[in-house]
């Protein structure tokens, strides 16, 4: 992604990297939502990032798809995009906006 934007950085496209931020953000929470293959790790997993007991649960049983659940308003919430840039994850946005001078 570094190169990409390094070689594409003098463009104006704005939205163009805030809808794949987003995209790649929600992608990161689904890889990451998969690796807690069950829902006893996850409902531990969000309990322990913030989430009500009884909320987590919910979440943690719901059989819906991995993507979906990535979308989650408590998922969203429990590995935010602060919190995954803390962790090391890279943000497509704020570097662009370093890069670009119109931002």
């Amino acid at each position: 992604m570094r190169g990409w934007l390094n070689y594409y950085g003098i463009a104006d496209m704005k939205k163009n990297i805030e809808s794949l931020n987003g995209w790649l953000y929600r992608r990161i929470r689904m890889c990451i939502w998969k690796q807690w293959k069950l829902p006893r790790i996850r409902m531990r997993k969000l309990i322990g990032l913030g989430v009500d007991s009884h909320y987590a649960a919910t979440i943690a049983y719901d059989r819906k798809g991995y993507w979906f659940n990535a979308g989650n308003k408590a998922v969203n919430w429990a590995l935010s995009k602060e919190r995954l840039i803390n962790w090391g994850f890279y943000d497509l946005a704020a570097a662009y906006q370093s890069l670009h001078v119109n931002y």
